[in-house]
Parts: C-alpha cells; sequence; structure tokens
C-alpha cells in the first residue's frame, strides 16, 4: 500500500510563537501542507456550505496537517463562512493553525453572456470581487495571508472569461499599492493563479510585455500543471515503453505514473526558465494540481486508462514528495469530491478529484491514515470517515486499468 505524506509529527507552530506567520514563511514549509478547498455537497453553488459543515472539514483537514488552504472567489458566502469557522476553532483552541490564500475571480467584460467578449475589459464583477478580497484580507489578518487574482483568467482555452494580463496585471500593482499605502497588511503576498502556460512556461504567444511586468510584480508565481489532463491531450508521456511490457501490471503503472510526475516537474522548470530569462528570481509554488479518480469521459477505461484511485493515490504521493523536498509549496486539488462542477454527468472526472468523495469515505491515497486512526471522533455531514472499497484492496484493483503501449516513434 502507498504510505501517505499528508501526515506528519511535527512541531507546530502556535499562538506562542513571537513572530508572526506570514506567506513568505508557510509557503514551501512542509510543515504548513496546503491544499485547494471547496466545501459544496449539492449538484448547485446555490447551496452553499453552512459554518457547521465548514468547521467539520476543517477539522478533517488539519487531521490531516493541512494548514494553508486556497479558496477560489468571494462572490459566495462560502469564503467568508470559511473564513468564521477558522477564527472559531482558533479561538477554541490557540494551537490550532489554518491560513487562507484568498482567491479573488477576475473573468472578461461580456463573461457567461450571450454579448461578445472584450478581453482587455473587467467584468463589472471584477472591481466588486477586488473590493471584497480586500476587505476580508483586512478582516482576518491572522488567516488571510495571500491574495490571488484570477484563476486560470489568462489561459486561452478558458475562452468563456479569458482576460488578457494587462487586466490581471492591473488588479495586483492595485493590491501591491494598497500594500504600501497602509491600506492591506503589509506582509500579504499577492498572486495570480495560472496555468504553466500563461507564466511563459509553453509557445511564445504567451510571452507578452503584459506578462512580463506580471511576472516582475507578483510576490510569487503560482502556477498549475495536470499531467492528467495531457494523458489525452499531450500524452508523448503516457502508457507503457516498450522495454517495460514485461513488468507487472502495477511495476507498469507505477513506471507510468513517475513519467507524469516528471511531465508535471518539467512544466514547473519550463515557467523557472521563463522567469529567469526575464532577469528574475522569485519562488514559484504549484497553486494547483491533481488526478481524479473516476471518470467517464476521455481519461477513463475507454479514453486514456488515466484514472483510479491507485494512480492518483500514486501521482498524490510522488507529487508531495517532490515538492517537499524541493521547497515548494503544492495547492493540492483538492480535498473533497464536488458534485457541481459536471452536476449533468455525476460520472464525470471534474466530480471526483477529492481525497475524500461525499459519502465522507477516503480514497485509497488515505486509507493508512483512517488505519491510524487520524480521524477518530470526526465525521462528515454526520458520516464517519472510512474506507472506499471497503478497505479491499482486491476490489479496488478490479477497476485499474494499465495504459495502452507508448508509440515513442
Amino acid at each position: 500500500m502507498l504510505m501517505p505524506l499528508l501526515f506528519c509529527n511535527c512541531k507546530s507552530t502556535n499562538s506562542k510563537v513571537a513572530t508572526e506567520i506570514t506567506a513568505e514563511k508557510i509557503l514551501g514549509n512542509p510543515n504548513y501542507q496546503a491544499m485547494c478547498f471547496g466545501g459544496y455537497r449539492g449538484k448547485t453553488r446555490d447551496i452553499e456550505p453552512t459554518v457547521s459543515q465548514i468547521t467539520e472539514d476543517l477539522k478533517i483537514l488539519s487531521a490531516l496537517n493541512i494548514k494553508v488552504l486556497r479558496t477560489y472567489n468571494v462572490h459566495h458566502t462560502d469564503t467568508s463562512n470559511l473564513l468564521k469557522a477558522i477564527r472559531a476553532l482558533k479561538k477554541e483552541d490557540s494551537h490550532f493553525e489554518m491560513y487562507v490564500m484568498l482567491g479573488a475571480w477576475i473573468d472578461c467584460k461580456n463573461s457567461w453572456t450571450a454579448n461578445p467578449l472584450i478581453r482587455n475589459e473587467d467584468s463589472d464583477r471584477n472591481p466588486i470581487e477586488i473590493a471584497e478580497a480586500v476587505k476580508l484580507a483586512n478582516e482576518y489578518p491572522e488567516i488571510v495571508k495571500i491574495i490571488s487574482v484570477g484563476n486560470e483568467a489568462m489561459v486561452k482555452w478558458a475562452w468563456s472569461y479569458y482576460v488578457e494580463p494587462s487586466i490581471i496585471l492591473k488588479w495586483v500593482n492595485h493590491l501591491q499599492n494598497l500594500k504600501k499605502e497602509g491600506k492591506l497588511p503589509k506582509n500579504v503576498w499577492i498572486t495570480a493563479s495560472d496555468n504553466f502556460a500563461s507564466w511563459g512556461g509553453g509557445s511564445s504567444d504567451y510571452h507578452v510585455e503584459d506578462l512580463n511586468q506580471l511576472i516582475k510584480s507578483v510576490d510569487y508565481i503560482s502556477m498549475h500543471t495536470y499531467p492528467m489532463h495531457d494523458t489525452h491531450y499531450n500524452p508523448q508521456f503516457w502508457g507503457i515503453l516498450e522495454n517495460e511490457k514485461q513488468l507487472s501490471e502495477r511495476e507498469k503503472i507505477d513506471a507510468a505514473m513517475v513519467r507524469a510526475r516528471d511531465y508535471a516537474i518539467a512544466q514547473y522548470n519550463s515557467v523557472s526558465n521563463y522567469m529567469k530569462s526575464l532577469g528574475v528570481d522569485k519562488p514559484i509554488h504549484i497553486g494547483e494540481t491533481g488526478w481524479a479518480t473516476l471518470s467517464n469521459d476521455q481519461y477513463g477505461n475507454t479514453g486514456s486508462k488515466a484514472i483510479d484511485e491507485y494512480k492518483s493515490a500514486k501521482y498524490y504521493n510522488l507529487m508531495r514528495e517532490w515538492a517537499n523536498k524541493e521547497g515548494i509549496a503544492l495547492f493540492y486539488f483538492e480535498a473533497f469530491d464536488e458534485q457541481w462542477k459536471d452536476s449533468s454527468n455525476p460520472l464525470g472526472s471534474e466530480n471526483h478529484f477529492g481525497l475524500i468523495n461525499l459519502q465522507a469515505e477516503a480514497k485509497y491515497a488515505l486509507w493508512d491514515l483512517v488505519d491510524k486512526g487520524i480521524f477518530k471522533g470526526l465525521t462528515r455531514d454526520g458520516k464517519s470517515i472510512t474506507k472506499t472499497y471497503n478497505g479491499n484492496e482486491k476490489s479496488l484493483w478490479l477497476d485499474v486499468k494499465t495504459p495502452s503501449l507508448l508509440n515513442k516513434n
């Protein structure tokens, strides 16, 4: 069985420590593991998680040694409820730690409408989103340590809301100026969270001056990498090599997953190389990466055969191990399954990126932690945390498919 890397017996920094906890001190610190968080249980975001439900989730995440959460927007009450729940838990227990990378959603003029999209203009919502993020950062300075402007807003395949880098640059500079003016806590780090290509790690059509200035303006780069998606879209790394044909099925899959990790590392390095080509040297952290566990689409058994709980767990552990070794923060996507993302297709991969499913079952990556009892006494929506497949690994392996032979010619 895979050995999860989430849990450690590290000494936790607590309220007795005199020095202020800042983004600079927590990002890349293996004592502060990071996770993307959404607490939605239903098939629509109109049903928002309550403070009580979020409190349940926070206790589970804390048991996993997660201490930094990433959110995506502030126009739903789930973000303010999250901050309220964290503050309440900190008041209840001075040793409780949880910090937030607060996302401000950004899109272009006329996004999500039938009107022509205007890529170099703000949607009407953008200024409101930024103002609310500033308000929350000032209201919860002991919790909000990072503000991220936009989520995959600059990658060109996000066609329904894609904005030119000038829009993100404008708001990053606005927030940096607020820090200088004392209107934001001076130690709050400002970034944008986007696909590796959007940060210059892909094709040269992204290499525009506004991006170069953005790289210089953020406090660090938050980049996304998803080898899982590229098992379909760009699969040159995916599959079984000719010289691996004699390996056991598990060994074949393990080798493919190592290549998936190395593919993610190559994307990280491509961003680093572009940044350094500009004469810039600042931290780069992983704002998102993940691997779904169920799919009836192009990543499933009729497609690239990339998705199941074994491969997801393998990727999770490989990426955590690499990031911890290199001093890189890794916001893994995500803590819990959410079914609103592809509500018309329950088996769609977007609904199954969580480490824990909607039945409060820990997936394979966390089975060892269930055995260790770290979830004892904790529940999610009244359900104790148990294992998927009733903990039967033989049953799990019935759903694990070996990728096809990789033609390297």
